[in-house]
């Protein structure tokens, strides 16, 4: 790759490193500092996510905990909230704020929210690339073979779809989690604005693996425009 294609890669991967950092320091500084924040409600992990469910009229979901820490989801395919051991019984700040959102995502698949659905619908291309797009960019660079590579790079444009449309998903359930936590005063204001702090913090971990995406795509996309001058030549 030219030194010039160098250049413009290393100014853009330094601060999205450096931001990706900073976004796992504040998930787990935030997540540790409200974990050991009980709130005067009492209200656990697991009754958080109910109450959400239960005000947007959702009643057919499960909520199980799961082991691990930080390992909360929604899976649609049992349609089950799986809260982690210091979120489902945990009468804290932090674990009410990540049980209401991972409750939005259930909201959200109940009441087919768009990006939702498109989400949802790529992701076997995503799967598939994510396993296959490495490969052929390698095998196109070593067998210098512009139409392997090229492959390659829409193989990866598609995991970098997928993380696109994962922000407004990942933003929206936090959106209805904190809504919910307001209109039925789950939290008093100051323990809502550190629920907020949490998923915040954790929305910016979507923003920084997106751009790092983004990053690694335009390398591909330069590695590949510098190789076709070089052809033509």
């Amino acid at each position: 790759m030219p030194f010039y294609y160098n250049t413009i890669y290393w100014i853009l991967l330094i601060p999205v490193l450096l931001l990706s950092v900073y976004a796992q320091f504040k998930v787990s500084s935030s997540f540790s500092r409200y974990s050991q924040v009980r709130n005067r409600r009492g209200v656990t992990g697991a009754q958080a996510a109910y109450e959400v469910l239960r005000a947007h009229g959702v009643h057919d979901v499960g909520i199980r905990p799961c082991r691990g820490n930080l390992t909360d989801h929604y899976d649609p395919r049992d349609n089950t909230i799986y809260l982690s051991e210091s979120v489902y019984n945990a009468a804290t700040v932090a674990a009410v704020g990540v049980a209401a959102h991972e409750a939005g995502h259930a909201v959200q698949y109940a009441v087919g929210y768009g990006p939702v659905r498109i989400r949802t619908a790529i992701i076997p291309v995503t799967q598939f690339g994510s396993k296959f797009a490495f490969v052929a960019l390698m095998a196109g660079l070593v067998l210098y073979s512009q139409p392997m590579f090229a492959l390659g790079i829409v193989l990866f444009g598609a995991t970098t779809v997928f993380q696109l449309v994962t922000l407004p998903v990942e933003f929206d359930a936090s959106a209805r989690a904190l809504g919910t936590i307001d209109g039925t005063y789950l939290l008093d204001e100051e323990e809502r604005k550190g629920a907020r702090k949490v998923l915040t913090a954790a929305a910016l971990t979507y923003v920084a693996a997106l751009l790092m995406s983004l990053v690694q795509l335009l390398r591909y996309l330069l590695i590949f425009a510098g190789r076709d001058d070089r052809g033509r030549r």
